[in-house]
């Protein structure tokens, strides 16, 4: 036998308590008894790094399981976010629904009052919430040459759309008449073709000055040097004053309009109105800020000036978004919303095993 292999036949036998005879060849050699310290200290080692390391590894993978679950859970409620954010969307249609049907009704009831006979109306604090959709009667003289064109406009003309502009004119107080409106204001007069705007670009690029509506009366004129110089001829000149022909509007009066995201910014310097921005509009007509604006409604078009088109008072009552938009709305939220909680239960719940 080698000595390697003595000296493992040695190692094992220490190890078990060593104390029998071990046979070296032929001989059988005694061997004294091994104290048992060595032994228990052996085992008491190796039980102990045992036992130490047992718990650590229990205790590391049972903190990985809470965190997992932890995940988990998250993961969960992250599942049913998409769907309460559709309910709620829907539930917020149905509000808007309710808001949009009080203020159509609140428009018709206002629309079906008798015309206000319009003379002097001077809202307090500038506001016009308690004369806004009331129908008015007002009598005056258009000033074209300070008319400005809000668009483009579509219209439909016999199932042909065109694109045209709605124009804007001051309507000024008639010299010596009390039924006129005492103060300008600003009338909406309807929707005219795209020519309308070039005629009136191409007026203010030649340079045209407006011609004079009212002229100045007699009693100043006598006030100047020149009128007392011809004063004795007085009776036998003929001043011709250009007639002032009046006109008669029945409108709506009407706030600004709150133009989308998508509609550009107005810019008075190059004349394009993309909105209708009164008090900018009154300031670009030469008009105080707080003037007052007027939907023209008149349904009485001649025939043979058949421009500019009155608006519909049929479009006053009527919205972009509609009640039943916002039905369909709601309905679309609500089905989506129960499509996307019905896929997080399907994946939340636990899957057979096929045999």
């Amino acid at each position: 036998m080698g000595a390697a292999s003595i000296s493992r036949t040695l190692t094992r036998r220490l190890c078990n308590g060593g104390g029998s005879p071990v046979a070296l060849g032929r001989l059988w050699v005694p061997l004294p008894p091994q104290p048992q310290a060595f032994s228990s200290s052996c085992c008491s080692f190796s039980s102990s790094a045992i036992s130490s390391s047992v718990p650590e590894s229990q205790s590391a993978s049972s903190s990985q399981v809470h965190g997992n679950e932890r995940r988990w859970g998250w993961s969960k409620l992250l599942l049913f976010l998409p769907g309460a954010l559709t309910f709620g969307l829907g539930t917020w249609q149905i509000f808007r629904r309710q808001d949009k049907i009080k203020m159509l009704e609140y428009r018709q009831k206002r629309l079906e009052m008798e015309p206000l006979m319009f003379k002097s109306i001077s809202p307090p604090n500038g506001k016009l919430d308690y004369l806004e959709f009331r129908k008015v009667k007002c009598k005056g003289v258009f000033d074209e040459e300070r008319s400005i064109y809000v668009g483009p406009r579509s219209r439909s003309i016999s199932g042909v759309t065109e694109n045209g502009y709605y124009v804007i004119t001051p309507l000024i107080p008639i010299p010596n008449s009390t039924e006129s409106v005492q103060s300008p204001i600003l009338v909406n007069r309807g929707w005219v073709p795209r020519s309308w705007r070039d005629k009136s670009l191409e007026d203010l690029q030649s340079g045209r000055k407006p011609p004079i509506i009212a002229p100045p009366s007699v009693e100043d004129s006598e006030g100047s040097s020149w009128w007392r110089f011809w004063s004795k001829k007085r009776n036998n000149v003929e001043v011709n004053i250009p007639a002032v022909i009046p006109t008669e509007v029945v409108g709506v009066i009407r706030g600004s309009e709150k133009p989308s995201i998508f509609v550009p910014a107005n810019d008075p310097s190059s004349f394009q109105w993309f909105y209708i921005d009164v008090p900018a509009i009154a300031r670009a007509a030469g008009l105080p800020g707080d003037t007052i604006y007027v939907e023209d409604i008149n349904e009485n078009v001649n025939p043979s000036n058949p421009y500019p088109v009155p608006k519909d008072v049929n479009t006053l009552v009527h919205s972009s978004v509609m009640p039943q938009d916002h039905l369909n709305y709601t309905l679309t939220w609500y089905s989506l919303s129960a499509a996307v909680t019905f896929m997080a239960f399907k994946r939340l719940r636990p899957r057979r095993i096929r045999r």
